[in-house]
């Protein structure tokens, strides 16, 4: 019989939507599926095991570089011409330089990186037990590069290199190149170091120079310690731990070298201008001196007053002012935008100066025009003077920042070989692993969940399309006497005798306590169990109903009158059939169920005919009558409706059908067509008990929702 599926009790204050799911729904259909999830969490175990243990494990070194973002001391020496070597970036302007080919391309040269040789066995890497092989040449012919090259170790200092067809090509020691023709061209190969046992197997390869500056570019991992610090840290991981330190100060030292010289090459190209440039300078020196001779020789000897003299030389100063500010101005421009407020300040000084300038002109031309113009050549003369001299200064300075040029760039650590991998972290992908394995098999429950059809659950909504009264919401339970007694095989539990405390129970004897003060006739006490398809729980709602008005003190009839597939007694054996046959009388047949008092049981017995050709004729109706006079209460267990017309036949003759549905698993067009069928009989009382039900949140199993807490050991569904 019988599914040990139950429910709860009718009365509810609010439902809630078919498509809402609470938290301890979802916790109901895991656990339901605790097996599957466990299997699904030992394969995310298994599969993160192998997984930490297939990735190789990675090396990682770091390096410090401290960057100078004020400038160097020579161009803070070159003052006011600082700006013309000035040449500091920020942070993250260095950070792309040194990922940049200009210092990689060096590195992948000097590092051989283009160069590899890759363990291939499978278990020896799991195993973490993978041979070393380090390349310093290898050339492999252009048409075969895409192609799989191998070399097999045959000594701990020798070895042969397979071409793509496994074919030796070649065959030496380590420590030596090794050249040997192959199809028209040449196969040359020189090993550095080989650690690796006789058998193991290397994947050779040659990469182009920049896909593995590219890759290493990708690989490094630079950042900047604090905001604008000019502390660089440099990450770089590699299997081999040592090769992760040589790989991070190569990739150091070409940054430093590329600095110092950028700076020394910048050095040279200012001193080349200005060299080039000076002739002109001093010829414009030489114009003016000229000009002014050639003038005062013209006019012949000019007083010159102290007030010219004064003039003069506060013009002189204020333009050779006018040229350091322009020397500023260029050098914050080369840092700071033209809206940099220190630009700007250099700006307005500019502007006031040359406002006095102008007031100056004004003043000398209210002297005479030969003072005027002397006064004229007199500045013009020291200003070229003063530019001269200052480019014969700065000429000497850029000799010296060329003879002793030193970068911007300082290396503070060298990366150092590091003894522990950081990479894999394996408890991680353990974790993760199983964690993703429960997560796909909560994902798998909840997608075949979706697939399959949606029931109804709510007994107001139930209430509401039907027009009948649910009288019990019985929850499902997976109570341990049930468990134990099946697996006993003593027979059909009663779950209200053996178990009373279970949930189920309490509202078992509520939909009693409902049906004997409300819905049973006086004069007809016949009751009916029917449902719609088979695998609802009601042959046990049936018996546990009816053992608990037999405990009730009541003398109960339960008949089994599923001839085809009934299950109330395990074992066939004459009952209901030979009574309708007329071979055996009523009495005769009925027995004692399981030795419960005042429970009387008639089995289906052995069917040889059509059982709705039984139920037809007048033998069924008579038996039902007999047994009314006979006993208090007669319980009948019919087949579903869904699957049979059995019901719909004996329906006429109960003064109430329970009309049982399974939570979650029919539709309302499904109940409402059964339900239809059934009433074209029906001359009592039909009620609906919806079975197998989980505690939702906001209310409980009837007037026992309060006892939340004692259900924990009751699946949720």
């Amino acid at each position: 019989m019988a599914e040990n599926e139950n429910t709860m009790n009718a009365p509810v204050s609010a439902a809630p939507k078919d498509d809402e799911i609470s938290i301890l729904e979802v916790c109901g259909i895991l656990w339901g599926k605790k097996f599957f999830l466990l299997f699904c969490l030992i394969l995310g175990a298994v599969v993160g095991v192998l997984a930490a243990y297939w990735i190789r494990p990675q090396y990682t070194s770091d390096a410090l570089l401290q960057i100078d973002v004020s400038g160097s001391a020579s161009a803070k020496a070159l003052g006011d011409m600082g700006a013309l070597l000035e040449s500091s970036s920020p942070a993250d302007a260095e950070i792309e330089l040194i990922k940049s080919r200009m210092v990689l391309n060096d590195v992948v040269e000097q590092e051989k990186l283009c160069y590899s040789a890759t363990p291939i066995g499978k278990m020896n890497r799991l195993l973490h037990r993978e041979g070393r092989m380090d390349l310093d040449s290898l050339y492999i012919p252009e048409f075969a590069r895409t192609e799989e090259w191998k070399a097999v170790v045959l000594s701990p200092d020798s070895f042969a290199v397979l071409d793509p067809e496994e074919k030796q090509v070649l065959r030496g020691e380590v420590r030596k190149l090794l050249v040997a023709p192959y199809a028209g061209d040449t196969l040359a190969i020189r090993v550095s170091l080989l650690r690796a046992e006789a058998g193991e197997e290397f994947a050779l390869a040659q990469s182009s120079p920049l896909n593995v500056a590219r890759a290493l570019a990708t690989g490094l991992e630079i950042a900047e310690k604090g905001k604008k610090t000019g502390i660089l840290t440099m990450n770089f991981s590699h299997r081999y731990p040592d090769r992760a330190a040589a790989i991070l100060n190569a990739v150091a030292n070409a940054y430093f070298r590329q600095n110092v010289e950028m700076r020394s090459a910048e050095a040279e190209k200012t001193l080349a201008f200005l060299e080039e440039q000076l002739p002109a300078v001093k010829a414009k020196l030489d114009t003016s001196e000229k000009v002014l001779a050639d003038y005062r020789f013209q006019v012949g000897s000019v007083d010159m007053t102290g007030e010219t003299h004064a003039l003069l030389e506060k013009e002189t100063n204020l333009q050779k002012q006018l040229l350091e500010l322009g020397a500023e101005r260029q050098r914050l421009v080369r840092l700071f935008t033209e809206e940099h407020p220190n630009v700007q300040t250099i700006v307005a000084q500019q502007q006031r100066i040359q406002n006095e300038l102008n007031r100056l002109k004004k003043n000398a031309e209210k002297m005479p025009k030969t003072q005027q113009e002397i006064l004229r050549l007199q500045a013009d003369l020291s200003v070229n003077n003063t530019v001269y001299l200052d480019m014969l200064n700065k000429i000497q300075q850029f000799r010296v920042v060329r003879a002793g040029a030193i970068g911007n760039v300082r290396i503070v650590d060298y990366a150092q070989v590091e003894t522990k991998p950081s990479k894999p972290k394996k408890t991680m992908i353990v974790l993760g692993s199983v964690a993703g394995g429960f997560v796909l098999g909560v994902l798998i429950i909840f997608f075949l969940r979706a697939l399959s059809p949606r029931g109804v659950r709510s007994s107001v909504e139930l209430e509401r399309e039907t027009g009948e009264v649910v009288l019990a919401k019985i929850p499902r339970t997976f109570s341990r006497v049930l468990t134990n007694r099946r697996r006993s095989g003593e027979g059909n539990p009663i779950l209200v005798l053996e178990d009373p405390d279970d949930p189920a129970s309490e509202n078992i004897r509520s939909l009693l306590t409902a049906v004997e003060f409300g819905m049973l006739s006086k004069t007809n006490n016949v009751i009916m169990v029917t449902g719609i398809d088979k695998g609802i729980g009601k042959s046990f709602i049936s018996l546990n109903f009816a053992a608990a008005m037999a405990n009730a003190g009541k003398k109960v009839l339960l008949i089994d009158a599923d001839m085809r597939r009934g299950k109330l007694i395990r074992k066939r054996r004459k009952g209901l059939v030979e009574v309708l046959l007329g071979k055996e009388s009523l009495d005769s047949m009925v027995t004692l169920y399981d030795n419960v008092e005042n429970l009387y049981v008639l089995s289906t017995g052995i069917l040889n005919v059509t059982a709705s050709e039984l139920l037809r004729g007048q033998a069924f109706a008579n038996l039902v009558a007999e047994a009314r006079e006979k006993y208090d209460v007669v319980l009948i267990d019919t087949p579903p409706v869904a699957l049979a017309t059995d019901a719909e036949l004996m329906a006429n003759l109960a003064s109430l059908v329970l009309f049982v549905i399974k939570y979650n698993t029919h539709s309302m067009e499904e109940i409402q067509e059964m339900l239809k069928r059934l009433k074209r009989y029906l001359n009592g009382q039909i009620a609906l008990v919806m079975n197998s039900c989980m505690r939702e949140r906001g209310y409980g199993y009837g007037y026992y929702g309060g006892y939340g807490g004692g259900y924990s050991r009751y699946e949720k569904y």
